[in-house]
């Protein structure tokens, strides 16, 4: 079947298609309303969803679109996130600056992950960012002088503008749009298509004449970048940090997001994080096993919708339509 040339082409506003850019203002929109009608709490509830969104998707660029699941981005998130407290709190820095400086230094960490891991696939990629994820938050627990130990770090990390509940909000809001969009355009330009080419066939993607590990090394690099974003709004958020902000839970929760709101959909990981943050806070206020609650959770849906909540949506939109 041959395309008329003839025929018209949907217009584009920077990428993406009328009816695309339409849903994605009307989301936007919607989303800088919830302050309005939200509580102080439930505000900040969902800040921590666009900064958890920010993450999940910056795992997702490695996971779903160069098939390799990294368990080391909570790392690079808390390096970040200890950059900025420590810079405003111990350095004197201005929050604009702490901020770059800790987007930075995440970015460096994810540049000396990616040398050691591009390398390898599958179950040793995820092991080897494991461990160096674990080195990270030895250094960050055993470094006292400089991290606090155990007892972490506690600064007012936040500018004077955005002290309040709600001018936060809608400054994280914006950024998250703004890197929600960068991610978009990455994992849609030739370079993403790289990747999905790297993810299906590896081999071929050698034989054609790619540089599979510097394709790598860049995805893997632009992703903990963006990580690194999360983590530097995350300071500014919480005020504190600790060694738990580089743990391992933290990567795997980052994971879990990932996978709950659908591998591969991208935008899916604010639904993935929604859902998830959602249940650690509500459940927990009626139970202490909220833990086990989550987990029945995450097994339905692998069991009922592997493809996560957003694929699984989409599938039964597309079927309905059909």
């Amino acid at each position: 079947m041959t395309m008329d040339p003839h025929a018209p082409r949907p217009s584009l506003l920077a990428g993406l298609t009328g009816r695309a850019a339409a849903i994605a203002a009307v989301v936007v929109i919607a989303a800088s309303g919830l302050p309005l009608v939200l509580s102080n709490y439930q505000v900040g509830l969902a800040t921590e969803v666009l900064i958890f969104g920010i993450l999940a998707m910056s795992i997702d660029i490695l996971a779903g679109f160069a098939g390799r699941t990294s368990l080391g981005h909570g790392a690079i998130f808390g390096v970040a996130t200890y950059v900025v407290v420590y810079c405003t709190a111990q350095a004197g820095l201005p929050p604009v600056a702490s901020f770059a400086l800790g987007v930075l230094a995440a970015t460096a960490v994810a540049a000396v992950f990616a040398l050691l891991a591009v390398r390898t696939s599958g179950v040793y990629f995820l092991l080897l960012t494991l461990a160096l994820g674990m080195i990270v938050w030895g250094v960050c627990l055993r470094w006292t002088q400089v991290t606090g130990g155990e007892n972490g770090m506690r600064g007012d990390v936040r500018p004077v503008l955005l002290l309040g509940h709600h001018a936060f909000y809608w400054a994280v809001l914006a950024g998250a749009a703004i890197v929600s969009f960068a991610m978009w355009r990455f994992v849609r330009s030739p370079f993403g298509l790289t990747l999905r080419g790297i993810r299906d066939s590896e081999s071929r993607m050698r034989s054609l004449g790619y540089n599979v590990p510097l394709h790598l090394f860049i995805g893997f690099t632009v992703s903990g970048f963006f990580a690194g974003v999360a983590g530097a709004l995350y300071a500014m958020f919480n005020n504190f940090v600790s060694p738990s902000t580089v743990a391992l839970a933290q990567s795997v929760e980052g994971v879990l997001m990932m996978i709950a709101g659908g591998v591969g959909t991208l935008f899916g990981a604010f639904v993935g994080a929604a859902a998830i943050i959602a249940l650690e806070n509500v459940v927990s206020a009626y139970t202490e096993r909220w833990q086990m609650v989550l987990g029945v959770t995450f097994v339905l849906i692998m069991i009922f919708a592997p493809e996560g909540i957003t694929g699984k949506l989409r599938n039964m939109l597309s079927r309905k339509v059909r």
